[in-house]
């Protein structure tokens, strides 16, 4: 019998794999008004995550180390989760020790290394780049789904690959070298980092409170960067800095702080809480589709406030990579879909039915 977690609408069923547990298309019984919001919320999500790597180049740009700026980011969950859950639910704290060692490859490797190479990858990268790069995740959870798990996939996979290859191709302009390399291996590590997050999750994980879980691996990723992340070498005056937004914003200035803070909340944890929403009233399918709009709003946001410009060609391949991942989302037989913000904040979870399923269930 399902039990009331931590957080609102959200259940616990002990007994059950951690997955996504979402009906695929159509959800006859959500209403047009429920599934209105479901499409608000993941927008929204997709906005605010997109953003954020336009708010940590910025942060970047002061001096702040790529692994600082992972230790305060994943400390800052830490402690916003463990509030909550302090609040609302100190059981959810309790794990069974059976499961930390999958919360252990979950924190450090899905957690700790995701944060930290996106890190890397965006000082050297066009945001939207990065996320692209990161979001193979998606082609490499299914490919390993079937090589590995023998699990079904659909044709389109293998389509979606073709897409995606030569998409890169272009968006990488190979001819000319025009990226980074070093960039390009930190975000291939990326999205490695969040393909081994989803399928170690979905595979090995029992049911926790995802708030929970979000706060272990958090604190887990917070532990592990400790010793090199050079924390200790941030002054107090270092936060109190007034810095500049740069490009098409570089009138604006704000302490530093504050865009710390705008990292942890409206560029990490907002972005979490709307996306569980959103999956609470649209099929995974289609949050996942949603999701992938995060890269073009890194694009775009990356373009009109960083003055990160793409060529012609590149657009036309990221456009084409885009479409590779979206097809990609859809070509396995499991209802997992691959979503950036969550994983950065938590693992799969159960989903609960809504209210108006649960008066029609018998």
């Amino acid at each position: 019998m399902a039990t009331e977690t931590a957080f609102p609408g959200v259940h616990e069923a002990s007994s059950q794999p951690l997955r996504w547990v979402c009906d695929d298309l159509p959800r006859p019984h959500i209403s047009r008004h429920s599934a209105l919001m479901g499409y608000i919320y993941a927008l929204l999500a997709a906005f605010l995550f997109g953003a954020n790597g336009s708010v940590s180049k910025v942060v970047l740009e002061t001096g702040i180390t790529a692994l600082q700026l992972t230790q305060l980011r994943v400390v800052g969950a830490a402690v916003i989760s463990g509030v909550i859950l302090l609040i609302l639910d100190r059981r959810s704290f309790r794990v069974p020790p059976r499961q930390w060692p999958v919360l252990l490859v979950l924190g450090i490797v899905g957690v700790a290394m995701l944060q930290a190479t996106y890190a890397f990858a965006i000082a050297l990268l066009p945001v939207g780049i990065v996320l692209l790069l990161e979001y193979l995740a998606v082609l490499i959870v299914a490919v390993v789904a079937f090589f590995f798990f023998k699990e079904k996939v659909r044709i389109r996979l293998w389509v979606a690959i073709g897409f995606v290859i030569a998409g890169l191709v272009v968006v990488a302009e190979i001819w000319a070298s025009t990226l980074n390399p070093t960039g390009v291996l930190w975000g291939l590590g990326a999205a490695v980092s969040l393909a081994t997050y989803f399928l170690v999750g979905e595979k090995q994980l029992k049911t926790i409170s995802p708030l929970a879980l979000s706060f272990w691996t958090m604190s887990i990723a917070a532990v592990f960067w400790s010793p090199f992340s050079g924390w200790w070498n941030l002054a107090p005056e270092t936060f109190t800095q007034v810095v500049s937004f740069q490009g098409n914003l570089s009138d604006v200035a704000l302490p530093l702080w504050t865009l710390i803070l705008w990292n942890m909340t409206l560029g990490s944890f907002a972005p979490f809480l709307l996306s569980l929403s959103a999956l609470k009233r649209l099929p995974a399918t289609v949050a996942g589709i949603i999701a992938t709009s995060e890269i073009a709003f890194a694009f775009v946001t990356a373009w009109l406030w960083l003055q990160e410009a793409l060529s012609l060609v590149q657009i036309v391949g990221a456009s084409i990579v885009l479409g590779g991942i979206v097809i990609a989302q859809t070509a396995r037989s499991s209802t997992v879909v691959v979503q950036a913000d969550l994983a950065l904040e938590t693992g799969p979870i159960t989903l609960p039915k809504l209210a108006d399923e649960q008066e029609k269930t018998p």
